[in-house]
């Protein structure tokens, strides 16, 4: 901060430095012209006369009236003087000083308006200007975040509205066929039966986004901390997610040590890894491992998921956590959800007071959550 005003201070040092210089000449030459200069007789004739006339008393009164003023007392009226042209002179000078706070309440006034001009202020503002134009460029960009979060929104939302219309022709086409058939043989029937819960389970998994989305804008994240054994609930969350591990010939390998506790939400927690453990296993190759890291240090627990698969472009992996954005663009692949688990999922891990991020390079691809221990 010294440094950003050092300029500034300069500058008014220096103009304080002149008005003085100019009030101290000024009132040096009014002395030299009008007191002690060619100026003195001429100014001492025309006081005395205005005396005279003014007083009618005679010119030796006069004169010695206008001696009792001003030559018996010069400092007096020097001093006068050198005031009142260093009040002058300081109040041009001010205007100088006000100047700067205008233009910076211009600033503030066009980030208010939303204004898109550059800033230009004068060279000992400039540590202003750009702080200014710092906060303009930030507000800028939430505004076309948000912008494309809710394009992105309305998008899925039009997509999923769509998409439900599938699964739910279906089911209903394959109920009825199960229900006017009464003599379908038992192995087909089985077949539909099978084939109308597949439906059914899809058609839940699109509300369930249609209710995320939702949830997502209103909901407030409350924590209810209690003690957790992280390395068990890593280990259920494992289990859980057998069936999908199962279906790519895939395996998890998770490397903790025993009893590594901590204190967080663990419904929310759970949620956390849930999404990250989810996004591992939809993006990793085939007959592939899930390789599961937890590391304590002395305020931190490091929870490391590595997954082997594509690597994840650049520009992509710096939008993966914003809200409504999915890594797989086509909607109608099984992976593609609503695009909130990973925003949720970095939403949860900052009210811990933790962050989540994540690197993808030659086809290994880490998410790592940062937890205080």
């Amino acid at each position: 901060m010294k440094n950003d005003f050092r300029k500034l201070k300069r500058t008014i040092i220096l103009q304080i430095i002149i008005t003085l210089f100019i009030a101290a000449a000024i009132g040096l030459l009014i002395n030299n012209i009008l007191i002690d200069g060619i100026l003195q007789a001429p100014f001492a004739d025309w006081f005395t006369k205005l005396i005279q006339n003014v007083f009618d008393v005679d010119f030796y009164a006069a004169q010695m009236t206008y001696m009792n003023l001003f030559q018996r007392n010069k400092p007096l009226w020097l001093a006068i003087g050198f005031i009142l042209l260093l009040l002058i002179i300081f109040y041009i000078t001010l205007s100088r000083f006000t100047l700067y706070f205008k233009q910076m309440n211009q600033g503030i006034h066009m980030l208010a308006e939303e204004q898109q001009a550059e800033f230009n202020l004068p060279p000992e503002l400039e540590f202003m200007e750009k702080n200014l134009n710092t906060v303009k460029d930030r507000l800028a960009k939430r505004a076309r975040d948000a912008q494309e979060a809710e394009q992105r929104k309305n998008d899925l939302v039009v997509y999923l509205a769509h998409d439900i219309k599938t699964p739910l022709t279906s089911v209903i086409g394959y109920l009825s066929l199960l229900n006017e058939a009464s003599d379908m043989p038992q192995q087909q029937r089985e077949k539909y039966t099978k084939i109308t819960l597949e439906k059914a389970n899809r058609l839940e998994d699109l509300i369930n986004e249609f209710f995320d989305i939702t949830r997502f804008n209103l909901q407030t994240i409350v924590l209810e901390k209690s003690p957790i054994n992280l390395s068990l609930m890593m280990m259920q969350i494992a289990d859980e997610f057998y069936p999908l591990l199962a279906e790519k010939g895939s395996r998890a390998a998770i490397h903790a040590d025993d009893h590594l506790m901590i204190e967080a939400d663990p419904d929310k927690l759970a949620r956390v890894f849930n999404n990250v453990f989810k996004n591992a296993i939809m993006y990793s190759d085939e007959d592939s491992a899930i390789d599961i890291n937890i590391k304590k240090t002395d305020d931190h627990v490091m929870i490391e998921f590595t997954n082997f698969g594509k690597t994840i472009p650049s520009h992509k992996l710096q939008s993966i956590f914003e809200k409504f954005y999915r890594l797989d663009e086509s909607r109608s692949s099984h992976t593609g959800g609503a695009g909130l688990g990973l925003a949720i999922a970095k939403e949860i891990v900052l009210a811990h007071n933790g962050q989540i991020t994540a690197e993808s390079e030659n086809g290994t691809t880490v998410f790592t959550v940062t937890l205080p221990s």
